[in-house]
Formats: C-alpha cells, sequence, structure tokens
C-alpha cells in the first residue's frame, strides 16, 4: 500500500520506510549511481538507486525512461549538504530505494516533454489532443488543485456557515427565448421535440424560493452556444446561489464573506471589507466599462460641455449628434507614445479603430502650461478653455492627452480598450493585487437594432428599481456584478416575484401575453402561490480559477477544455453520426460541405 505521496515528504520523515506510486519525471546516471525524480499530483521526490547501498533495486532503475509508471519502496534519508533543492519542498530528503517495481512503460515517443524540469513551449492544440499529459505537468496540476480548492472553500463556507442546501437542478429542459442559443436534444420519445441544455439554472432556483428551499447554491454546468473567447466556453460552470427574504446589502455583504473566504483559503490573501462600489453610470463614466479594473488610474475625463460649441467639427459634431468627448489623461505619456503610433497605420490607432473610432485627436502638454497639439484643436479651443481642460484632467509637464469623439457606446470601448492597452505598456498594472468591486444599478433593458425592440440588460427575471416601476423601459435594474482586477466574475440581482411585475416586463421587451404563458407559464403559475422575494447571484467558476491561477485563459481553469471553434481535440467531438441514430429522432442533416 502506499503510504506517502511524493511531494508530501520532509525532514521530519527521514529514517522512516515508505512506499511510493508515480511517473519517472526524468532519470539521471550520475558515475554508476542512478538518481530519479519521482512525480505525482503533489510533486517531486528524488529517489536514489546506488549499486552498492541498494543492489537490488539498482538493475530495476537501469531501464527506467521518462514517464514510466513505478512503485518505489525505501528509506527516506537526508541529502548530503550541498546536494539541498531550496527549490523544492522536498529538497532536503531523497529516498534510497530498495526495491523498483515497473507498473507501465511508455511504448510510443511522447508528443512533448511532460517533466517538471522542462520549460519547452508546447503548442496549445497539442496540449489539448493530449490533454492526460498536459494535465500530468506542473502548470496544470497546479491549476487543477486551485480548482479543487476553489470549490471546497465555496461549500465549506456556504453549507457549514451560511446554511446552503446544495439542489441539483435538471440538464434536460425547456428552450427560452432570452440570453444565447441554446443547446437542443432531440427527445427520441417525444418526436419532433427538443429538450435544451441550461444556459443557467435560472428558473429552477427562483422555484426552489417558491418551493422555502431559502437557501440554494449550486456547482452547476451550464451551456451556450455562442461565438467564443479566450474566457468563453461552450460548456463552463457556474457557483450558482439564490437567497430568499434577503436585501441586496444583505447578499452583497455574503457575498463578499465567500469571497474573502476564497482568497484566503486558497491564496492566503486578506481581501479588505466591504468591497467599493460603484453604479453603473458611474463606472461607464469614469472608465468606459461596466467592469473596470481600478489597480491603477488613468480615469476618463468628459469634456463634452467645454468643446460643444467649439469650431473643431470632429468635436461640435459628435455633441449635436447625441454623442460625447472624453479624455484619457497619461501621465509621462510624451515620453513613450509618439505621434505615429496615434495616426493611421500606428498600434494606438489601430486599437481605437478595432473599437469603431475613426481615430484620436491629441494634446502634449508642455513646460509652464504650454501645448502641442494639432492645429484644429488648438485653433478653436481658446486660452480659458484649454485651461479648464488641463484643470478637469489634471494635467502636468510630460501628460499626453487622448480624445475620444462620437457615439457614446464607440466613446467609451475605445478609450477603454486603449487605457487597458496603455497601462499594460508602461507598467502600470501593480503585480500581486487583488482589486474587487460591485458595479450596480443597471439599467433593465438595452436595444436590440437587429430586433428593433428593447431586452433585457441581464435577464427578464431581474427587478426594476421600486423608483423606476412607472416607466420601465428606463428603468434601473437591482442588479449587481462582481468585478475582479477588469474581469467580472460574477453578477445577479433581486428577482421579480410578482406575476403583474413579471408580466410587465414581458410586455416591455415584445412578448407577448400567449407566448409568456407558452415559455413561462410554469413560473408565472407558481408567483400565484405566494412566492417570497428573493435574489441571487452566479459565478463564472472557471475565470474565478483562471484568475487565481495566474492564467490568461479559462482552457487553462478546465480539465477538458473545447477549442474557441468549439471542438474537442481530445476525442474529436463534434462528430457525425450513424443514420439509424438520427432516425430514430425523426431527424434529417440538411448540411451540405462547400464545394472546394
Amino acid at each position: 500500500m502506499r503510504t506517502h505521496y511524493c511531494g508530501t515528504l520532509r525532514a521530519s520523515d527521514i529514517g522512516s520506510t515508505v512506499t511510493l506510486f508515480g511517473w519517472v519525471d526524468r532519470r539521471r546516471d550520475h558515475g554508476g549511481v542512478i538518481f530519479i525524480d519521482l512525480r505525482d499530483r503533489t510533486g517531486v521526490v528524488q529517489i536514489v538507486s546506488d549499486p552498492e547501498r541498494t543492489p537490488a533495486s539498482y538493475p530495476q532503475a537501469d531501464p527506467l525512461r521518462n514517464e514510466y509508471v513505478v512503485k518505489i519502496q525505501g528509506r527516506v534519508s537526508q541529502r548530503q549538504e550541498g546536494s539541498i533543492n531550496p527549490k523544492l519542498p522536498t529538497g532536503e530528503v531523497e529516498i534510497f530505494a530498495d526495491t523498483i517495481e515497473l507498473l507501465n512503460a511508455v511504448r510510443k515517443p511522447l508528443p512533448f516533454q511532460v517533466s517538471t524540469a522542462d520549460s519547452e513551449s508546447v503548442r496549445e492544440d497539442l496540449r489539448l489532443k493530449y490533454r492526460y499529459l498536459d494535465l500530468r505537468r506542473e502548470r496544470m496540476a497546479q491549476n487543477l488543485r486551485i480548482r479543487h480548492e476553489v470549490t471546497k472553500a465555496i461549500r465549506r463556507f456556504l453549507e457549514d456557515q451560511e446554511g446552503f442546501y446544495e439542489v441539483e437542478t435538471p440538464i434536460l429542459t425547456r428552450s427560452t427565448p432570452e440570453g444565447a442559443r441554446d443547446y437542443l436534444v432531440p427527445s427520441r420519445v417525444n418526436p419532433g421535440e427538443f429538450y435544451a441544455l441550461p444556459q443557467s439554472p435560472q428558473l429552477f432556483k427562483q422555484l426552489l424560493m417558491v418551493s422555502g428551499v431559502d437557501r440554494y447554491y449550486q456547482i452547476a454546468r451550464c451551456f451556450r452556444d455562442e461565438d467564443l473567447r479566450a474566457d468563453r466556453q461552450p460548456e463552463f460552470t457556474q457557483l450558482d446561489m439564490e437567497m430568499s427574504f434577503m436585501t441586496q446589502d444583505e447578499i452583497l455583504a455574503l457575498n463578499e464573506a465567500l469571497v474573502a473566504h476564497i482568497f484566503k483559503e486558497v491564496k492566503g490573501v486578506d481581501i479588505p471589507l466591504p468591497f467599493p462600489r460603484l453604479t453603473y453610470a458611474e463606472a461607464m463614466d469614469r472608465y468606459g466599462s461596466d467592469k473596470p479594473d481600478t489597480r491603477y488610474g488613468l480615469e476618463l475625463v468628459d469634456v463634452s460641455d467645454l468643446v460643444k460649441g467649439c469650431g473643431f467639427k470632429v468635436f461640435s459634431g459628435a455633441i449635436a449628434d447625441g454623442g460625447i468627448v472624453k479624455v484619457l489623461p497619461i501621465p509621462n505619456g510624451n515620453d513613450q507614445i509618439s505621434n505615429v503610433r496615434i495616426k493611421p497605420g500606428g498600434d494606438v490607432f489601430k486599437i481605437a479603430a478595432d473599437a469603431g473610432a475613426k481615430g484620436l485627436a491629441y494634446v502634449r502638454v508642455r513646460g509652464n502650461g504650454e501645448v502641442d497639439t494639432i492645429g484644429a484643436i488648438k485653433d478653436n479651443l481658446n486660452a480659458d478653455q484649454m485651461a479648464e481642460l488641463l484643470r478637469r484632467t489634471g494635467a502636468t509637464e510630460g501628460t499626453l492627452l487622448l480624445f475620444g469623439a462620437g457615439p457614446t457606446d464607440i466613446v467609451n470601448a475605445t478609450l477603454d480598450r486603449v487605457r487597458q492597452a496603455i497601462a499594460r505598456e508602461m507598467n502600470l498594472i501593480p503585480e500581486g493585487t487583488y482589486n474587487l468591486l460591485w458595479v450596480t444599478d443597471f439599467p433593465m433593458f438595452e436595444w436590440n437594432a437587429d430586433q428593433q425592440r428593447l431586452e433585457a440588460l441581464h435577464h427578464p427575471f431581474t427587478a426594476p428599481n421600486p423608483e423606476d416601476i412607472d416607466d420601465l423601459k428606463t428603468a434601473r435594474a437591482i442588479a449587481y456584478d462582481i468585478v475582479l482586477n477588469g474581469y467580472e466574475i460574477g453578477g445577479g440581482s433581486l428577482r421579480i416575484y410578482q406575476p403583474e411585475v413579471q408580466s410587465q416586463v414581458f410586455d416591455t421587451i415584445g412578448l407577448s401575453e400567449s407566448e409568456a404563458r407558452d415559455k413561462f407559464g410554469f413560473l408565472l403559475e407558481a408567483f400565484e402561490y405566494g412566492t417570497p422575494p428573493h435574489g441571487g447571484i452566479a459565478y463564472g467558476l472557471d475565470r474565478i480559477v483562471m484568475l487565481l491561477a495566474g492564467e490568461e485563459s479559462i482552457r487553462d481553469a478546465i480539465a477538458f477544455p473545447k477549442t474557441q471553434q468549439a471542438r474537442c481535440l481530445l476525442t474529436q467531438a463534434p462528430s457525425g453520426v450513424d443514420e439509424a441514430q438520427l432516425k430514430e429522432l425523426y431527424i434529417a442533416s440538411t448540411y451540405e460541405p462547400e464545394e472546394d
């Protein structure tokens, strides 16, 4: 039987006889003495096979190669002075192997090196194709450990401290008209009808509140058939929560304590409470984003009122058309950002253009308050306006002012992207810092230009602010997102629990009474039987693990992820199926491959 894991052995184990299992991380032959680094999920320990001290194991060690699976029995010894490895937790000890048993060999060349001693950079497609090997590597093994510790901390806090029940909700459910595209599953026993895989457990967790569960949570699998990015997957994991009889402030306080508990347990970091709060309007005004990274400054300044009557048509025309003019002040930006980079063809210009802007105007602040800028700005802003511009932006010698002018959404998106790029380039982001905040008071609805209708910004079950109930089209929602270092890691709201308010919201998004009854009749009926006030939140578990692990893609926070084309390179899914299977489901494919 195994007595220890490799990475757990310490100086306190010296003298013990141990039995270890694992993989050969690497093998070294030093003048007749064979050294083996043995690896399991906890780490690496050094094994020694000496023809004089351990003669029985020496011939067993000789044929071993990387990634062979072995069982080793031996005595824990103190490493000799000069051979201690301070980089390893097990670096003070080594195991003199009495016996080595080969359990399995490697029969094919490895597609890439797995050893912890190897720093080879491996293409992601190769890592995903041989994910079982990639998961043996130190980086991914560490990420899986972090994921486990996050979920363990969540469960202990919610169950042991806060009295939540974990309840599983259905995977096969009904397709709903809001949100991303559903993954559909045909029903064999109900021909012509389909299930949908859940985009979230939203409706069921609200029904659990009607049921009196009071405090629910679930580590839930969710599915969305949408275009993918580095932090999106077609199937992902949420921490889903719902609570009855709690105010927004009470829900936020409980979740702040939860997040602080996770950071303390997983990273050993104390997170100060309570978290700062910004309204949606404040976040958009100051940062151009509803998920601002507040680890650094570079806040935006709205100067629309200052330049609306100036002769520079780029500014005055944008405001006349209902848009805005904002400034991104960059201290010491004159030294690092040249005119060439801001003008067409430059990298800063390209960032702005990718966000929809036609370009960036600029002002450079020199000594004694003198400015250097394009003639159109200098010629159309008088001395008082220029002085007020410098005062509002806090510009001093060396400051570069970048202007965005146009529709509000494009200006915000442009300056937000430029802000982030400049912060990275100028090393303004402090390492090892975790800035958390709440963004609140989101609009209830946004305009869908393609469908020419309003749609719910979050989902149509979000409660409107009671102050705005008379005009739902412009109402604020009692909704809140939690943001970590510029990433939204969770979002929730108080829910609608009165059927008449829910009907008003459906009407506002263009859902007729008959359509609402068809899609959500079971929920509306449940609201007739004494529904408590309730609210909740859902966290992107994969994204939280990604950030805690210091990764840039959630694919590195998931054991078996999909590519950006929603493919599994390991199993080659999705794939075609037999015609017989389709016939059983009363389905025929209409897909015709494009001709080369």
